[in-house]
């Protein structure tokens, strides 16, 4: 081979490393660039969704909503919110006040054994009952089963005075109670299950409608701050007169006491 012919193949090899090595120089600058881009949009997703999540976690809750919320007010209530709620008969000449927190599992304790007995004494003209719901234990054990279970008895309530007292009976029975820390009465679902037990709710679409919409919500606040209103600080609280009545765990311990707070 030539002189001539070697130094034309050695440039030749120079110039194809040289290209060689701008081309490999160009595609790292292209990923740099692509990897660069990447990190720009992956850091204003990250900002944007930290952003989105601490609005979201600024943003008033459910209940909060609801305590700015139309009032609206159940048939059968009294009042100016509605949240006089008295059942029986006019010619009866004393009322019974009953304070209750759906959740709690003392008040459960009293309706499986006296809640038909009181029942059957308001029906009989006996006395008028006073019903006053709270929803201590929400803020108590965490969660929401107080104020959405009283805002169904609300929706109850709209209903009849009788369809008030049988899901209310219906709520605490054995069978439908939940543990004081199992919020079940939070979902909805559960409390239209129980609904269904009592026959003047079962296939009412207005009834369905008002617990899903939270008709009563608003209504279910308002209940619970003449609960705190009210200096009664535990529930059941049984009071006629103002005076209280020792909670009875018997029907008959019931009869007797209330027979006493009506003759006093």
């Amino acid at each position: 081979m030539s002189a001539r012919n070697s130094q034309a193949n050695k440039a030749a090899a120079r110039e194809r490393l040289r290209a060689e090595r701008e081309a490999q120089a160009k595609k790292a600058k292209v990923r740099r660039q692509l990897v660069a881009g990447v990190s720009v949009v992956a850091g204003l997703a990250l900002a944007g969704g930290i952003a989105f999540a601490v609005v979201k976690a600024n943003e008033p809750g459910h209940w909060e909503k609801a305590a700015t919320a139309e009032l609206v007010k159940p048939k059968n209530t009294e009042g100016e919110n509605g949240t006089t709620v008295v059942i029986g008969k006019p010619e009866a000449k004393k009322t019974l006040e009953l304070y209750e927190d759906s959740r709690c599992p003392a008040c459960a304790a009293f309706e499986q054994a006296v809640g038909e007995q009181v029942k059957k004494d308001v029906e009989a003209g006996k006395f008028k009952l006073q019903y006053v719901g709270a929803t201590f234990i929400d803020n108590a054990a965490k969660g929401e089963g107080s104020k959405n279970a009283l805002s169904a008895l609300g929706a109850a309530l709209n209903v009849g005075p009788d369809a008030f007292l049988a899901y209310k009976n219906a709520l605490y029975s054995a069978e439908n109670h939940p543990s004081e820390t199992d919020d079940k009465f939070a979902k909805d679902d559960y409390l239209l299950k129980i609904a269904d037990q009592v026959p003047a709710l079962k296939g009412n679409a207005e009834f369905k409608a008002a617990v899903e919409n939270g008709t009563y919500d608003r209504w279910a606040l308002e209940m619970s701050k003449a609960f705190n209103k009210s200096g009664v600080t535990g529930t059941p609280t049984l009071k006629m007169d103002g005076k209280k009545i020792e909670t009875p765990s018997t029907a008959q311990a019931f009869t007797e006491a209330i027979d006493k707070a009506l003759q006093g």
